[in-house]
């Protein structure tokens, strides 16, 4: 891992905020999209970038309303991160991409590559998004996960919780994670989230979760990306930890047999948030999956040529 690649954090104005991003690698080099979910930003992916950087330019942004972007007074429903992550992504220039994506930044990869498939040059995933039938998709055990779930999406319950206790931070995020957290980390996950107002962000997301066809408009949204997914023919790489969270070893088997050109990667133990646990085996697997595609891609570019 290069220690000295500067991933300061960077930011462009656009839609009347400002949004932040990470970026490292060479400038010429195709890009690599890194997307998060909640309630982290582009830090979850601090020790992934730099094994990638050598075959990438890296660009991983900060969903509006999550690390250092603005907090508009927006809904922040999943429609406003696409059309947010639309503006970053025609404001950096970025035409084509790898997508590495987790959590909710797979229900965004999915739904650009569903809209832009000639944009996609790959699909790395983990932990992603994916219509739910019944609660019992969510936690197949119906335990305490489910209840959780349940109260986030109650209102009242939901407010008391996320806002005023600071729950996805302070409970989900290190619940989904087999280390503990040291202090440096936690801190820099609490920073966007000091105070009820800023953690609006955080209490949406589990509220736009399509489970038994509710919210309706991200349930349409997510079957019909899923859809895409399944017809697209661009090389996917799914890594999943045991037990998993939302997606278990034996479901990504599954999900992966439906793909074409799909390799599932296992990590062994690990929960939602796998960057945290295994960010070594994660970087260099996506470093070596970009360097081996450009590689084949190459000679065929230059006949082309």
């Amino acid at each position: 891992m290069n220690e000295h690649l500067d991933l300061s954090v960077r930011h462009r104005s656009l839609l009347g905020t400002t949004m932040a991003y990470r970026e490292a690698g060479d400038e010429a080099a195709p890009v690599a999209l890194f997307l998060h979910g909640n309630p982290t930003s582009s830090y979850i992916w601090r020790n992934i970038i730099p094994l990638v950087a050598p075959v990438a330019r890296c660009v991983a942004p900060d969903l509006i309303g999550f690390g250092a972007s603005g907090k508009p007074d927006i809904a922040y429903r999943f429609a406003d991160h696409v059309r947010y992550l639309d503006a970053l992504i025609a404001e950096l220039g970025i035409t084509s991409a790898y997508l590495v994506a987790q959590d909710w930044g797979t229900a965004l990869a999915f739904h650009l590559a569903a809209r832009r498939p000639d944009f996609v040059r790959g699909l790395a995933f983990m932990e992603f998004i994916h219509a739910m039938p019944d609660w019992a998709d969510f936690d197949p055990n119906h335990g305490a996960r489910e209840q959780t779930f349940r109260k986030f999406r109650t209102p009242g319950e939901g407010e008391s919780l996320i806002l005023d206790a600071n729950a996805f931070i302070e409970r989900v995020l290190p619940g989904g994670i087999l280390r503990q957290l040291e202090d440096e980390e936690m801190t820099a996950y609490r920073a966007p989230f000091l105070t009820p107002e800023t953690r609006r962000p955080t209490l949406a997301l589990p509220r736009e979760l399509p489970i038994s066809g509710e919210p309706a408009d991200v349930w349409d949204l997510i079957e019909k990306a899923h859809a895409a997914l399944a017809a697209s023919t661009y090389p996917k790489l799914l890594f999943v930890g045991a037990p998993g969270a939302l997606v278990s070893p034996a479901f990504a088997r599954e999900f992966a047999g439906t793909l074409h050109h799909c390799a599932v990667v296992p990590l062994g133990g690990g929960l939602h948030f796998l960057q945290e646990d295994h960010p070594e085996a994660i970087g260099r697997s996506v470093a070596g999956w970009i360097a081996g595609i450009e590689a084949c891609a190459t000679p065929s570019a230059q006949r082309a040529a």
